[in-house]
């Protein structure tokens, strides 16, 4: 089977158009116009396939899709996002489950592919604790078991009672909308110990929504030696919850008090920066 690469082809039309009409339309007017373009070129004909690209994909049996999509993979040419919506129109699920088991890109495709599919979600959880999964293709999986948080809950209780991947199950407990003692007792142990990520374990808090975790957050935003990061992150947490705190504070000392003043950054921002370094 032929392999074409679609996207190629659409870059070099596209740079051709610009070449030759370089004013006509601004930069943001180009972010509108281009995927517009892209969407026309799927049913443009192109003589050199024989048909457009988004009837070359159609004509194509399921197994020559499949074939296709690993084909471009292996290669690494690009895969056209009318090879995507062709997968997707059609059983995307039976079609591409067996890649989860394939190379690291066959695995993110398959995983982009399905989505939050209920019938692998055990299967997501055995990639999210697996040494072979890579750290981008992990935070995606753990995103869409945060969607089906509930169905995981049990099971990613046991990963963190067994020391697996404890902050990616923290992330997945705290989506859970059914309520636990068990899960609550645990996002409450990890905000009262893990005092190197109070923001981060404030922000388990205020997204499982208990309202009885308000207490222990009044107790820590109301402490002398916090910073102007936890403050901000806890203050958050707590209206979340629908509490408030009133209590007038100081930070002028704090050396990222000014950074986030004057450049509007938000709190987890200038954490999240801060836990990269």
């Amino acid at each position: 089977m032929k392999l074409y690469d679609f996207d190629g082809m659409f870059d070099a039309k596209l740079s051709e158009f610009i070449g030759k009409n370089p004013d006509k339309y601004t930069e943001s007017e180009w972010e509108d116009v281009i995927p517009k373009m892209y969407r026309r070129f799927g049913d443009t004909f192109i003589k050199s396939v024989g048909d457009s690209p988004k009837g070359f994909y159609k004509k194509l049996s399921d197994e020559q899709l499949v074939a296709a999509l690993t084909t471009h993979l292996k290669k690494q040419v690009p895969v056209s996002e009318f090879l995507y919506s062709e997968l997707e129109n059609r059983n995307a699920f039976g079609l591409v489950a067996h890649l989860l088991d394939g190379s690291d890109s066959e695995k993110e495709c398959a995983v982009n592919l399905i989505g939050s599919d209920e019938r692998v979600l055990d299967k997501y959880l055995e990639m999210l604790v697996s040494d072979k999964t890579d750290v981008d293709l992990k935070s995606r999986l753990a995103d869409l078991l945060k969607e089906k948080a509930d169905l995981v809950s049990d099971k990613a209780v046991n990963y963190y009672g067994r020391g697996v991947e404890k902050e990616y199950m923290l992330e997945i407990m705290s989506r859970s909308v059914i309520r636990s003692d068990k899960i609550f007792d645990i996002l409450v142990k990890e905000f009262r110990c893990d005092i190197d990520n109070v923001p981060v374990c404030a922000g388990y808090l205020a997204a499982y929504g208990d309202e009885r975790a308000l207490p222990y957050l009044l107790d820590k935003i109301d402490e002398e030696g916090i910073s102007f990061i936890e403050y901000k992150e806890l203050l958050l947490a707590i209206e979340s919850l629908g509490g408030t705190y009133d209590k007038r504070r100081d930070f002028s000392s704090d050396p990222y008090y000014g950074l986030i003043k004057s450049h509007e950054l938000s709190a987890a921002d200038i954490f999240e920066n801060l836990k990269d370094k």
